[in-house]
């Protein structure tokens, strides 16, 4: 069974403001504004461009932001958790 994939909203589906350590986004097909935290904005960002994988998504922050992350420091278990409340949201969704 293959992966599953997580895809974005179309770039104009979202309105985005940086406010300091927070993200505001509101989401014009549900009118909800949404307060993010990092990685929350740069996950919705890739994910705007296409749908990926779970460890598609995990490859690409790491390569985006210089990261070396351990399979074994639980990171892509909070990289699931992360995209299962953006989804839970309605700002991704698994196509």
């Amino acid at each position: 069974m293959p992966d599953a994939l997580y895809r974005g909203p179309p770039e104009d589906g979202l309105l985005i403001a940086p406010l300091d350590a927070f993200t505001a986004v509101y989401h014009r097909a549900s009118g909800i504004t949404h307060l993010l935290t990092e990685p929350a904005p740069q996950i919705l960002a890739i994910l705007q461009e296409r749908a990926l994988s779970l460890d598609s998504l995990l490859d690409r922050i790491e390569r985006d932001y210089d990261l070396d992350y351990d399979l074994a420091d639980g990171t892509r278990e909070a990289l699931a958790a992360r995209l299962d409340e953006l989804v839970e949201a309605g700002l991704v969704a698994r196509p």
